[in-house]
């Protein structure tokens, strides 16, 4: 039998998974299709390789233009509050961002420069997603893989806020980086075409993350939620920062079949996938093809 398995030593989140599964054979032009049709404006996406660790992985990076990008790049914004560090610099915008989570793409590190302009980011409930993905040109498996994902977060976000689902407005998700990043990890995995997915933990960092309600502990409320009601073991590292995001969580509640690998497995392939912060590990997710 032949199934996949994710080994998430540096966390998860979106854009590594969708690397990750780009490197593993996904095919790149499928993929550029579907998202050529997503009904949305402000970015664009880059597909490259890029070193992590001295590895060569592959790396997919949602840009977006200056209206709807957030602080992804920031890592002093993210994590500054932490530091003390007296070299930090000011932030010189008003914080209006629509979205509790708005750096699922955050680089390696900070930029050290001022922010000049004001972000309008949009708030986005279920109906409005559910009206984009629906324009999107995709396969109903890889549908079915994007639905998944965007329930598991509406009941995520609807535990910790304390709101119906109907009445959620997606903070991360409502981001449209992260709507690419969730049905790019659609279209991938239904193009690779596996049902049985290995993922036997997360393993997470700890510490305070900065977000549009204030400092969150890692980790924060939507993962623990997700892995709370889907049952996904998690180790708490020393790491002090966020490895695993909601999207990664929820991605993994979505398509994760089985906890525990087989006891002996050859391996058919290999996708590793760059991260975009540099906690001082090794930096990638990697997909394993494995058969058993």
């Amino acid at each position: 039998m032949q199934a996949l398995y994710f080994e998430c030593t540096s966390g998860i989140s979106g854009d590594m998974t969708v690397a990750a599964l780009l490197d593993l054979g996904a095919d790149e032009r499928v993929l550029k299709k579907a998202l050529s049709s997503i009904k949305a404006e402000g970015f664009e996406i880059n597909i490259s390789k890029v070193k992590k660790s001295g590895l060569e992985c592959m790396d997919f990076d949602v840009i977006l233009d200056l209206e709807h990008d957030g602080h992804d790049h920031d890592m002093e914004y993210l994590y500054g509050h932490t530091h003390g560090d007296e070299n930090s610099h000011s932030h010189s915008l008003q914080h209006n961002h629509s979205h509790i989570h708005d750096h699922e793409h955050s680089h390696e590190s900070g930029d050290n420069h001022e922010h000049g302009y004001q972000h309008h980011h949009h708030h986005r409930g279920m109906r409005e997603i559910n009206e984009i993905l629906s324009t999107v040109e995709m396969t109903e498996g890889a549908r079915k893989i994007c639905d998944s994902i965007f329930s598991i977060l509406a009941e995520a976000e609807s535990k910790a806020h304390g709101v119906p689902v109907e009445e959620v407005h997606f903070h991360e998700v409502g981001a449209i980086d992260s709507i690419v990043d969730i049905v790019a990890i659609g279209v991938c995995l239904d193009n690779i075409g596996i049902d049985k997915v290995f993922v036997p933990k997360l393993t997470e960092g700890q510490g305070t993350v900065r977000c549009q309600h204030g400092i969150l502990p890692v980790p924060v409320p939507a993962v623990l939620n997700i892995v709370k009601e889907k049952d996904i073991p998690i180790e708490i590292t020393n790491t002090m920062g966020e490895l695993v995001t909601p999207t990664g969580a929820a991605t993994v509640a979505a398509i994760r079949t089985d906890e525990k690998l087989p006891d002996v497995f050859s391996v058919d392939g290999i996708g590793m996938g760059a991260g975009k912060r540099d906690y001082g590990l090794s930096g990638f997710l990697r997909i394993m093809k494995i058969n058993y």
